[in-house]
């Protein structure tokens, strides 16, 4: 063995460490051997230098004279870089009102991996795919640990479990066991029939408004509508939603509005803010407990029908709804998810299952009224499968609808609503590109800046479904794409989600011809957890005509 001494190119050279390298082996043990010392993410991108030379086999290293400096691909290690602020509130005002708009900015300005200061609390993120794809990955580098800097921190309860509780925790690992089965493929099929009821109650308020010839608010009603048949499959709850037009929000979906719309605005303006005792801070406390208490009747309820236990994956197919599930499915042990998880799961997946729903089907009503053919594809593909008003809508079906398929990664492609998939450093490390990051930094990949990325999408402003066809977008990153996240913390919701969407679209899309009521530019909220559109509002004209069958077809 022979010895040499290493420094990270960046730093002093009194930083240098002296590593014993085995002279008969390859560059590649030797970069991952010097990955290892200093906690180079990606051993893949280092480089060796002395004297300004590249050394590109063990025995130049080896033989060097002096301290041999280590390059990350082809960069010295340094900070990731931002704007540099004012004092107290740091960028807070380069980055709010309109988010996307800045930090789109930002990372042009400085690279795909930036740092932001907002009133104390430093976040960075990436729009790079190479690096969301590590930051996803449950590693020795990083985790879903939900810290203050986190921005999901005012949300999290010791007991929230598969959902905001932290990886490496008794807690997530027992809602991991249970939790998955109720909301996979086979289960989520299941629920079906329970969704397609749910978008034909709300026909009646939809003709009423089109009868009285009345735009009306998008996000509003598909709130409304995912809330209604979330209420029913998570909670086994009838929210009363289409009752008529002007049916009040329950109070159930009212108060997880508000707790996400409050967290934002806590979790925007620093440590300090959230441990206030009054104003918004407080109120978040109030509502968090008051949908605590609302879910824990709806498991009481549940109970009072009889609880007759069944093993986990034939409670999944057998339960009507996951409260029916979470109560009664046993693990092989005979153990069951304990309460105290059991509440905030279902808390969450109500609270994710409605706004992330509700959000990408006002996109995706957005689409229909603002991208050319796009509504007169979509009709006549429902035609062509034989679809009419009558059809159940089965995964079958869909799995024959491709242009659905495709409009709709279109769709969270160019407008995705989730923004706030966090992850946590566990060590000192140095990510690819050379950015140095401290233990316990919160990194957001940042989903849409990901999705709209000029050096990884041909044209990402165009509204283009059928890219999805193209070898280009065939062999993406695997990060390209990620609306749901990646990992093993990725959105456990995401089969329920999608199959939401597809029973509700198709459904709506035959029925109604949406056009566009007014021309303002769209907005939306900045201090929402997701992103919705605030002012988009359509009429929803009944169909009396529907065009033929495609010869083709």
């Amino acid at each position: 063995m022979s010895t040499q001494n290493f420094y990270v190119l960046g730093d002093p050279l009194s930083s240098s460490r002296t590593i014993q390298v085995d002279p008969t082996g390859g560059i590649d043990g030797l970069k991952h051997l010097i990955a290892a010392h200093f906690a180079i993410v990606e051993p893949s991108g280092i480089g060796f230098h002395a004297d300004e030379i590249a050394l590109n086999d063990v025995s130049e290293v080896v033989s060097a004279s002096g301290p041999v400096a280590i390059s990350i691909d082809g960069h010295a290690v340094r900070e990731p870089v931002g704007p540099k602020g004012l004092p107290y509130v740091g960028n807070y005002f380069e980055v709010y009102p309109d988010h996307l708009g800045n930090h789109q900015r930002l990372f042009e300005q400085y690279g795909p991996v930036i740092k932001t200061t907002n009133l104390g609390r430093e976040t960075y993120q990436t729009n790079d795919p190479r690096i969301a794809a590590i930051v996803f990955t449950e590693s020795d580098f990083f985790t879903k640990k939900i810290n203050e800097a986190h921005p999901l921190y005012a949300l999290k309860t010791p007991a929230a479990g598969v959902f905001l509780g932290d990886t490496d925790t008794p807690e997530w690992k027992i809602a991991h066991k249970f939790l998955p089965p109720a909301l996979g493929p086979k289960a989520v099929r299941h629920y079906a029939p329970t969704m397609q009821k749910s978008v034909e109650e709300a026909f009646k308020v939809f003709d009423t408004l089109d009868e009285q010839r009345e735009a009306w608010n998008v996000y509003q009603y598909m709130l409304k509508l995912g809330s209604q048949a979330v209420g029913k499959l998570t909670l086994g709850l009838d929210f009363q939603h289409f009752t008529s037009p002007d049916a009040p929000l329950h109070e159930m979906v009212h108060l997880i509005a508000e707790v996400l719309a409050l967290n934002k605005k806590v979790t925007s303006k620093g440590d300090w803010y959230g441990r206030l005792p009054f104003g918004d801070p407080q109120r978040l406390k109030q509502a968090k407990a008051r949908v605590e208490h609302l879910v824990e009747e709806s498991i009481a309820q549940a109970a009072r029908g009889g609880v007759v236990d069944i093993p986990l994956q034939d409670a999944a197919l057998q339960a009507s709804n996951m409260v029916d599930y979470a109560i009664r499915a046993v693990d092989n042990k005979g153990e069951k998810l304990p309460k105290s998880s059991l509440v905030w799961a279902l808390v969450v997946a109500t609270g994710a299952g409605f706004t992330t729903t509700s959000s990408l089907l006002s996109w995706l009503i957005y689409g229909l009224v603002t991208y050319p053919g796009m509504q007169d594809r979509l009709l006549q593909e429902l035609i062509d499968n034989g679809v009419d008003e009558n059809t159940q809508v089965t995964a079958d079906l869909t799995d024959r609808l491709v242009f659905l398929d495709k409009y709709i990664k279109e769709a969270q492609r160019r407008h995705n609503p989730s923004f706030q998939p966090g992850r946590t450093a566990k060590v000192d490390l140095i990510l690819p590109g050379g950015y140095r990051l401290p233990k316990d930094a919160v990194v957001i990949p940042a989903l849409h800046h990901i999705h709209n990325n000029p050096d990884i999408w041909e044209n990402p402003n165009r509204f283009d479904p059928d890219r999805w066809d193209t070898e280009q977008v065939k062999k993406r990153d695997k990060a390209a794409y990620i609306p749901f996240a990646m990992g093993q913390r990725m959105c456990i919701g995401f089969n329920f989600a999608l199959q939401e969407i597809k029973v509700f679209l198709p459904k709506l899309i035959y029925r109604y011809k949406f056009t566009r009521e007014g021309d303002d530019p769209i907005e939306y909220d900045p201090m929402f957890q997701l992103i919705r559109p605030n002012n988009l509002y359509v009429r929803a004209e009944r169909r009396v005509k529907w065009p033929p069958r495609s010869t083709s077809a």
